[in-house]
């Protein structure tokens, strides 16, 4: 039985899909998030500049409603586990039910303990409880996302296990189990991810902010922590791309061959397709544009490097190549667009015009949601490039099913599609008006105790911003 022409199992996955990249986007933007106001409250501490403190509030606005959107649209996507995964559950449940449940213990429980702190507890608990506070829930995010990540590479590159006579996977070792060979890579590109896509947002409002008012000292500050970020992160976050490429290359070579839309296997150095569309079913790729020996070069790093085909595969073993290629190049080409707004923010600072320069301002609002296109793009890569298989080599998807009819999970999904889009859609929306305006002053009775620093604070260039170069820069 199917539904508008599609199986249960590929209804399955598009709910999945769609439900995780909503989902994606708020952690994504959260991780981030938490740390930059670690940052900014830590400052406002250092300096008792008032420009520091207004900006906290500011963000921890929006930190707040990113939060809330994360969480509900988190629990919403894990019942589906049990509703059209329930096989997989039951099979990998004995190493995915506790990574999850720690991630719960440990990382959630911190964010919500401390959250209503870090929100509204500065004039009660005092400036040294605040801070802890602010940092624990900045910790909790990565704690998060080390526990999500390593269940999901596990997925991926599963190891320290045994499989029973009934196909349940049995835990024999965490230490290998949690710090599985593609862990390490996954993390460190995961959360330099979010940094980067937290920036990117940032920098854009405050790049929005300094084209309608170029002397408003927090769109300054905001746009210049956000342009150090770009260009201090993003060369670090394209050299840990490439060592996830070639554990990639070690460990699913399959998943590397339809990233590259290489169908057969190159002896004496692979080209570096650049654009193309690959066709399954002629296993081909048409209308090629190639590099010669540039693929090699890449992923073997020498020039004449073998480099494996999908033919080597049997082709139900085979990922679908269209997405992983077309979403690699998407995320790629966006990782060096940032480069590029990095080195010209670079340029900017030199030559004295980061607050005046017109053009790169505009490029930074146009840049503003890269952070979550390359994220999801990414994670479409990596997802996509692991099938046939929910546990790489060992649990195939078609076999991870729940018995569930093709017209229950349409239904479900046309639900998930109309509820997703007003709920989530209203949520950013409302985002985005926080975003367009700008921070407001504080009177005095909102401030807590302390000396402020006030005087002689002006808009000119001659005053210095901690982190954020002179006014003039």
């Amino acid at each position: 039985m199917t539904f508008l022409g599609l199986s249960a199992e590929i209804l399955a996955r598009i709910q999945f899909a769609f439900t995780i990249s909503f989902h994606f986007i708020f952690p994504a933007f959260s991780i981030g998030t938490a740390s930059y106001l670690a940052v900014l409250n830590a400052i406002w501490l250092w300096t008792r500049d008032l420009a520091y403190l207004r900006l906290f509030e500011y963000w921890k606005t929006i930190f707040a409603v990113t939060f809330a959107m994360g969480v509900v649209s988190g629990i919403v996507m894990s019942y589906q586990f049990g509703t059209n995964w329930s096989v997989f559950s039951d099979k990998a449940g004995p190493i995915i039910g506790p990574l999850m449940g720690y991630e719960v213990l440990t990382a959630f429980f911190l964010e919500a303990g401390f959250l209503g702190i870090a929100l509204f507890g500065r004039k009660r608990v005092g400036d040294t409880a605040h801070m802890i506070a602010v940092a624990i829930v900045a910790l909790g995010t990565l704690i998060s996302a080390t526990w999500i990540t390593a269940a999901n590479s596990w997925m991926h590159t599963p190891a320290g296990f045994s499989i029973d006579t009934n196909g349940v996977f049995i835990p024999e070792d965490w230490w290998k189990i949690i710090f599985n060979p593609s862990f390490p890579y996954r993390m460190t590109h995961t959360v330099l991810a979010a940094f980067l896509t937290t920036a990117f947002a940032v920098g854009a409002v405050g790049a929005w902010h300094l084209l309608r008012d170029r002397e408003d000292r927090q769109a300054r500050i905001m746009f210049s922590m956000a342009m150090w970020m770009a260009a201090i992160v993003t060369p670090i976050q394209i050299f840990v791309g490439d060592l996830h490429g070639l554990n990639t290359l070690e460990h699913q070579p399959a998943k590397i061959a339809a990233m590259e839309g290489h169908y057969e296997t190159h002896e004496h150095g692979a080209p570096l397709v650049l654009f193309g569309i690959p066709d399954d079913e002629a296993e081909t790729t048409r209308y090629a544009v190639e590099i010669p020996k540039l693929g090699s070069l890449i992923l073997k790093h020498e020039l004449n490097g073998k480099i494996a085909g999908l033919k080597e595969w049997p082709r139900d073993q085979r990922p679908p190549a269209l997405m992983p290629f077309i979403t690699f190049r998407i995320m790629v080409g966006l990782g060096f667009l940032m480069l590029g707004i990095g080195l010209w923010s670079l340029w900017a600072r030199w030559k004295g015009t980061l607050y005046q320069s017109t053009w790169l301002h505009r490029a930074a609002v146009l840049m503003g949601g890269s952070g979550i296109i390359a994220v999801l793009a990414g994670w479409y890569t990596t997802e996509v490039g692991r099938q046939p298989w929910t546990v790489y080599g060992h649990l195939r998807t078609s076999e991870s099913l729940s018995p569930v009819s093709a017209p229950a999970v349409g239904a479900s999904l046309l639900t998930f599609i109309v509820v997703y889009f007003i709920v989530f859609g209203a949520g950013v929306y409302y985002l985005l008006k926080l975003m367009r305006r700008p921070p407001t002053p504080l009177e005095d009775h909102e401030l807590d105790a302390g000396p402020i620093r006030t005087a002689g604070i002006t808009p000119g260039p001659s005053h210095d911003d901690p982190l954020g170069g002179r006014h003039g820069n």
